[in-house]
């Protein structure tokens, strides 16, 4: 069992039957009347995000999810992985990955999290190398400050990249907001 004072960024825990991941913490004393906890937390099954309120008599219950190494394998709508210890194979929404599902690669390692036997996550790496596979031509004279331009990687997403990267470079993302970290040497 959990106390309220145990809430701090990245606790699971259990609410309602479904898990929850604390993403922001406040605590307020309240005088005499004790303390209150103010949390934004996300369900770890459907992805949604809202505001709850603690007293600092309440208990909650410790969430069990455990994390494999799966190999993602190929998808579209569904995103499809290989757990790589007992090779049997699952398909996951695309939306409950979200956006670094933009970034996934054939045999690419990822962490999926089980909940009471549940595949209900599958977290990507936060950094991933990917080769530009087209990319505009630098225009001459647009060095005035930071200037960026259009390149397409591998797995066919657009970014904003340096005006010196060029075809067949590898560039490292960030999957959680898909921007160029740096190029690979």
């Amino acid at each position: 069992m959990l106390s309220i004072t145990d809430l701090k960024k990245g606790t699971l825990f259990v609410l309602s039957g479904d898990p929850y991941k604390v993403l922001e913490y406040g605590q307020k004393q309240m005088g005499r009347g004790g303390s209150i906890v103010n949390v934004r937390i996300k369900n770890l099954i459907d992805g949604s995000v809202r505001e709850e309120t603690f007293k600092g008599s309440d208990k909650l219950e410790s969430a069990d999810v455990t994390n494999k190494k799966v190999q993602y394998l190929y998808g579209d709508t569904e995103l499809n992985f290989m757990d790589q210890e007992s090779y049997d194979q699952f398909a996951i929404d695309r939306e409950v990955v979200g956006l670094p599902a933009d970034y996934l690669k054939e045999g690419q390692e990822c962490q999926a999290q089980y909940f009471d036997g549940n595949v209900i996550n599958v977290e990507v790496p936060i950094k991933v190398e990917l080769e530009v596979k087209q990319a505009d031509p630098a225009v001459k004279g647009d060095t005035v400050s930071n200037v960026t331009k259009k390149c397409r990687v591998e797995t066919g997403v657009e970014l904003q990249v340096p005006m010196f990267i060029k075809a067949g470079d590898t560039l490292i993302v960030d999957t959680r907001d898909g921007s160029y970290v740096e190029r690979r040497k």
